[in-house]
């Protein structure tokens, strides 16, 4: 006994023929939507993934100098710039104002801030510093500097207690003449930014 179902008023043949037809359908249908979702990943060539990078990095390497220069300058404006600010709001003015005498109003408070302005101006340069490196005409510019920046090392401990001279200031001072001198003969000019006080004690 068949067992394809027979509907009354129509031949057995024909119903089993469409049954079949439906069945062979289905079959096509599910075999189309796996390959489907699976082929693109067996017919890509196994070199088209690979070339896409090579092309994009031989592209942008005519430019890769410039833009190196231009961050290195970018960068030594940013460090100098707050070294610069540094030094004038919290050791070279409140000096001036007389701020680190013996006696003056506030000045415990005021040799702190200039403890922490001795060492941010200092790794605030040696960054610029650095930063140059990445530019020929700065980094010529700058390395005469390199002993002078050396020598503010030592003098945030004499800042902070009260212990620097006049000249000690006149070298912060000097070498944040000379940073941007620097700056200005290569054509990355150095504008004052006085750093947060949080940027201050954590150094920037």
């Amino acid at each position: 006994m068949s067992d394809t179902p027979h509907i009354r008023g129509v031949p057995h043949v024909t119903v089993r023929r469409v049954v079949l037809a439906l069945l062979l359908s289905c079959a096509l249908l599910t075999t189309a939507a796996c390959g489907g979702a699976s082929s693109p990943r067996t017919e890509r060539p196994a070199g088209a993934i690979e070339a896409a990078p090579a092309v994009d990095v031989a592209e942008a390497s005519p430019t890769t100098s410039a833009e190196k220069q231009k961050f290195a300058k970018t960068r030594f404006v940013a460090n100098a710039a707050l070294a610069a600010g540094a030094t004038y709001q919290w050791i070279v003015k409140p000096y001036k104002a007389g701020k680190f005498k013996k006696g003056a109003k506030g000045r415990k408070t005021a040799l702190v801030k200039a403890g922490l302005a001795g060492v941010f101006t200092y790794n605030r340069l040696k960054a610029a510093t650095k930063n140059a490196q990445g530019d020929p005409l700065l980094s010529k510019a700058v390395a005469p500097l390199a002993a002078g920046i050396a020598s503010l090392k030592g003098l945030a401990a004499k800042l902070a207690t009260g212990r620097a001279s006049g000249s000690d200031i006149s070298n912060f001072q000097k070498n944040i003449a000379g940073i941007k001198s620097a700056g200005d003969s290569a054509g990355a000019p150095v504008k004052d930014k006085v750093p947060s006080l949080s940027q201050l004690t954590t150094g920037g």
